[in-house]
């Protein structure tokens, strides 16, 4: 143990005596929380009105029951003819115009007129906008509202949800709980197979490369502990690069939405937490051994960086499957098949609906291949013709 914690120890101060590498740690985080803002206040803009923006309307035949009100919102009328409608609609689309609304002849006397009993179509009224601008959303949404309201003042014909304090059963929790669980198992795993790739290549490849392996090779130390202590002490770092990298995601993941105000992070729990850094942390563990016996085949970093392409993009895809299915598998057996029960249980953790007897299993069968990638990574440090060849 003492040898063991002696190359965990040398790892570490190679790490964070290494100003590179650790920018190179920090940089895609900081890249991250910039671009998701930035990309935020985009969507924002795209999606939220102008408040100082000052509404105008096309409008033919607006009756005054439906004029004051919409004078009253502060809303620019101009009148137009029936022969002018297809000009409306052109400036709408060119977003020099927010809407044109259009009201048959004699609207209120068909409004009085009208009986549903009769089968005969109702009076139609035709509103043109441009979901494209948000000055144009905006103020169709708020002319659908004054309409509706008149209608009822009216009418009274029919009703929707009247009462009903909540027609929606998907709570706020669970529209955020539904998102998240759909993109962050995707995003972790990128990001810790990105963090376990870079500091195992410079840690096993790297240091072949340059001959300081075969150095260590040569000591007292024995070649089972080498590879235990590198694997524990890749598996720590790439844990803290990810959790930056997870960090800075779920940090900046409201500021991406706030055009859609459908995201919380605050609706997990201490026990939600615990259970996801333990899927990260095995999970971690067992990356680090796949990618470590790579890179001990390997001659050169560009060697084993080509080699572990292939790896990655088979992570990505068993990523992207947290997306799809409905939520998180059930059936324990899945959750023992290596990245996927991970994912699975990434899934499920997100989602707020899973089973701790799962991730339990998942977590253990990562640790269980992990202990096999170990013992694989001890023969290849026994074997001269793997370590030494350059």
């Amino acid at each position: 143990m003492k040898n063991i914690l002696t190359v965990v120890k040398k790892e570490f101060a190679r790490f964070f005596g290494d100003k590179r590498m650790l920018l190179m740690t920090l940089l895609p985080a900081i890249l991250i929380y910039a671009i998701y803002s930035l990309m935020g206040t985009a969507m924002q803009s795209m999606f939220h009105p102008d408040e100082e923006y000052s509404s105008w309307i096309y409008a033919v035949n607006m009756p005054d029951p439906i004029l004051q009100p919409v004078q009253s919102a502060g809303i620019r009328i101009v009148d137009i003819g029936a022969g002018e409608v297809d000009g409306a609609k052109e400036e709408i689309l060119a977003k020099d115009a927010d809407l044109c609304i259009i009201f048959p002849a004699g609207f209120e006397e068909l409004v009085t007129a009208y009986d549903v009993i009769s089968g005969l179509p109702a009076p139609n009224v035709e509103m043109y906008f441009n979901s494209m601008e948000p000055n144009s959303m905006d103020i169709f949404g708020r002319m659908r509202d004054i309409l509706d309201t008149y209608e009822e003042s009216i009418s009274n014909k029919f009703d929707v949800n009247k009462g009903v304090e909540r027609a929606d059963l998907a709570t706020a929790e669970d529209v955020s709980a539904g998102f998240i669980s759909m993109l962050m198992p995707m995003l972790l795993m990128i990001f810790l197979f990105s963090g376990c790739m870079g500091l195992a290549l410079e840690s096993i490849t790297g240091e072949k490369e340059r001959g300081t392996l075969a150095t260590l090779l040569v000591t007292p130390l024995k070649r089972s502990e080498l590879a235990i202590g590198k694997i524990l002490s890749l598996a720590a770092l790439s844990f803290l690069s990810g959790l930056v990298m997870a960090a800075s995601t779920i940090l900046s993941l409201p500021k991406l939405m706030s055009g859609t105000d459908i995201i919380d992070t605050g609706i997990y729990g201490a026990m939600d937490y615990v259970f996801l850094a333990s899927i990260i942390l095995t999970t971690l563990l067992l990356l680090v051994a796949v990618i470590s016996i790579v890179s001990a085949f390997a001659k050169t970093v560009k060697e084993a960086s080509a080699a572990v392409m292939p790896l990655m993009i088979l992570v990505m895809l068993v990523g992207v499957t947290g997306m799809f299915g409905g939520g998180a598998q059930t059936e324990p057996i899945y959750y023992l098949i290596p990245i996927y029960g991970s994912v699975q249980s990434m899934s499920g953790i997100f989602s707020l609906d899973y089973s701790k007897t799962n991730i339990i299993l998942s977590c253990l069968g990562n640790i269980a291949f992990a202990c096999a990638g170990g013992f694989a990574l001890t023969k290849m440090f026994n074997s001269e013709k793997i370590m030494f060849s350059r």
